[in-house]
């Protein structure tokens, strides 16, 4: 299977949810927004299997300014 994550190619020996992607990439599950395809996914659909080449963005919240 493979992704687009963060501008950079993932390729992954089976299909994976959100959640299943975080976890590879050992990036927190918490504190994170994701957009597949350019559009967010909300917390209750990360568990929905992501599709084959999509285009994902993870986003982390900072703090300060």
């Amino acid at each position: 299977m493979e992704l687009v994550v963060n501008g950079d190619a993932v390729v992954l020996d089976s299909p994976v949810d959100v959640p299943g992607l975080l976890a590879h990439l050992e990036l927190p599950d918490t504190g994170v927004a994701v957009a597949v395809d350019g559009v967010v996914r909300p917390r209750s659909r990360w568990a929905e299997e992501l599709p084959v080449y999509a285009t994902i963005d993870v986003l982390t919240a900072v703090q300060g300014g």
